[in-house]
């Protein structure tokens, strides 16, 4: 069996050695330029597109993250490609999903409790209670409930928040209110106090977070961006938070990343920023997934791959 490993940004070697602890059959070597020869997998994380050309043997492409968007770029800017004619399978939570709840829970708590607000008044010294609203009246819109957002969404609730899921597909959580498609996007957002975003990126979701989804939210509330840059029009953003729409931004990802150090962002009081790390791909629990989904394609398995169209 040949896998190969065709990554940029990630610890190559630590992939390797993973996947040979669950594989110890297989051939998993290195993707370099030129390297047109058979595989029957291949792992892929925002290479060249020479890394996805046709070759001989593949059975599937695992996404070496939840997101599969940077795949679809390279793929729909090169038609034909080695990922239109397989399956591609994208990671299914391998510890992304804790990480998610982790960030989730802390923004949700941290905005509802104002402890933004009491670290600004101890830089000035000053000693100032608030009032602050119970977790019941406090309205959290998660945007989407696939195998992110809805532990996200569970978590809120279990903590006492009133949540609310959007999504593309009706979903049922008892105690949830669920919006589903487009035309409910705007009485999804109404009144809501915090909105997480987890939608995959698709040309459907792309600047979701804009003026007219800020106008319907609550005055004074505050947004999580969690799922890709793209989501967010930056301008409206802004704006919003000048006009005092918005509260708080706190942002995990970005249109351009790194964030350009001349971004508007960085200095931006209003806003808080952390650099794509609200869930990390985690190397053992992902090679462990890849490895089972690998053994059971080799044993005859139906691998279930994305949707190219949708995105997701």
């Amino acid at each position: 069996m040949k896998i190969l490993l065709a990554a940029q940004g990630v610890d190559l070697k630590a992939w390797q050695t993973a996947l040979a602890q669950h594989l110890p059959q297989a051939q998993i070597r290195i993707w370099l330029p030129g390297d047109g020869a058979p595989a029957d997998y291949v792992l892929y994380w925002k290479e060249q597109f020479e890394a996805l050309q046709a070759r001989a043997g593949v059975k599937a492409i695992f996404n070496l993250g939840a997101g599969v968007d940077a795949l679809l770029k390279v793929v729909r800017a090169n038609p034909g490609s080695l990922a239109e004619q397989v399956p591609v399978i994208r990671l299914e939570d391998a510890g992304m999903a804790r990480q998610m709840v982790e960030y989730s829970v802390y923004c949700a708590l941290r905005y509802l409790r104002r402890f933004h607000e009491y670290e600004a008044l101890a830089r000035q010294g000053v000693w100032q209670p608030f009032e602050t609203p119970a977790p019941a009246d406090f309205v959290v819109g998660v945007l989407g409930a696939g195998q992110l957002g809805q532990p996200v969404a569970l978590a809120l609730q279990a903590l006492g928040f009133a949540v609310r899921i959007y999504s593309r597909s009706p979903k049922t959580i008892l105690g949830i209110a669920s919006f589903t498609g487009t035309d409910a996007l705007a009485a999804f957002a109404t009144g809501a106090n915090l909105v997480i975003n987890l939608l995959p990126n698709t040309p459907e979701t792309e600047n979701i977070l804009n003026a007219a989804f800020f106008s319907h939210m609550q005055r004074g509330s505050y947004i999580v961006n969690l799922a890709r840059g793209a989501h967010v029009q930056d301008d409206d953003l802004l704006a919003a938070l000048a006009a005092g729409q918005l509260e708080r931004a706190a942002l995990d990802v970005f249109r351009e990343e790194p964030l350009p150090a001349t971004h508007p962002f960085w200095h931006h009081p209003q806003i808080e920023i952390t650099p794509h790390i609200s869930a990390r791909t985690l190397i053992a629990e992902s090679a462990e997934q890849i490895a089972a989904k690998i053994v059971s394609c080799e044993q005859g398995g139906a691998l279930q791959g994305i949707d190219l169209q949708r995105g997701y």
